[in-house]
């Protein structure tokens, strides 16, 4: 039996493309080059808990105020969307130069900082998107401020950290 030709949307017909745009069109509707969910299940796994094992490490040197071991869990260059603005790390000594945990503690009241949730969205063996909710506290323990955000993990020359984070909070 052969197959019933696709016929393009009227928008598209009688336009010509070239054979390259017609491959990379056929690539990206057959989900060529998309992670799959599917693929290899064990590899997947390993992602996932490699980049939750980045997560933890993360929060607990943010709230040791240890700028060099949060540093160690990042990859660069580092993106942080937050305030309406987007910052971009290029480097470790860009990223540590910029960090001062006290001085934050001080002008904000925060003492240490929870992951109240998260959750993958989305991975690949090299790549994961964690959705998060964290929860900043004082010294007190009482509740700061809560916030969603969405973390990518990425391995690089075997090495995992994070990558990019976006977050509602300041």
């Amino acid at each position: 039996m052969t197959p019933k030709p696709v016929r393009a949307p009227r928008l598209l017909r009688g336009v010509r493309a070239p054979r390259w745009l017609a491959l990379i069109c056929v690539l990206s509707w057959s989900g060529a080059g998309a992670p799959s969910l599917a693929a290899e299940p064990a590899a997947m796994e390993e992602a996932k808990a490699a980049a939750i094992g980045v997560m933890e490490a993360f929060l607990q040197a943010f709230n040791a105020r240890d700028e060099a071991a949060w540093a160690d869990t990042l990859q660069f260059p580092h993106v942080r969307m937050a305030s309406g603005g987007v910052v971009v790390y290029p480097d470790r000594a860009a990223f540590l130069d910029a960090m001062d945990l006290t001085a934050f503690a001080e002008q904000t009241g925060w003492d240490y900082s929870t992951w109240d949730d998260m959750q993958v969205v989305q991975a690949s063996p090299d790549k994961v998107h964690i959705a998060v909710k964290f929860t900043r506290y004082d010294p007190q323990g009482a509740e700061l401020a809560s916030y969603a955000s969405l973390y990518v993990v990425e391995r690089v020359d075997g090495r995992w950290g994070v990558r990019a984070r976006s977050s509602f909070a300041p």
